[in-house]
């Protein structure tokens, strides 16, 4: 049920935001929890993403930013956005060149916190 409602909302902030193109949810050890891509590799953007998550909340402590809310890294063919969803994972985002980013942050805000909701429901019945 959980994953439903968790591919549900990666579908739709796909739906929302132009230019993205695969969502995946992780861990923040990297273990894929649900996915919505198609010419990616799930588990391989989970383990990266985690990478990742980890070197940028290292960085904003120690620079004295504090904690992070997001990761953006920009390739010749578009986007890698990196969110913290709570505690316990990560939303990844890949998006082409056209990615709206700014659409992207104001939208993905309450997508994290509906995913941080469901994940905690989650962990609350295992």
């Amino acid at each position: 049920m959980a994953q439903n409602a968790l591919k549900a909302e990666l579908h739709s902030l796909r739906d929302r935001v132009t230019g993205v193109m695969e969502t995946a949810v992780a861990t923040v050890d990297g273990l894929l929890v649900v996915a919505d891509t198609d010419g990616v590799s799930p588990e391989n953007v989970s383990a990266l993403s985690a990478a990742t998550l980890g070197l940028g909340k290292r960085f904003g402590y120690e620079v004295g930013l504090h904690e992070l809310r997001e990761v953006v890294i920009r390739c010749r063919g578009g986007f890698i956005v990196v969110y913290a969803v709570g505690s316990i994972a990560l939303l990844a985002v890949l998006g082409d060149e056209g990615l709206d980013v700014a659409r992207l942050h104001v939208e993905s805000r309450p997508t994290v916190e509906r995913l941080t909701h469901l994940l905690a429901g989650e962990r609350a019945r295992a």
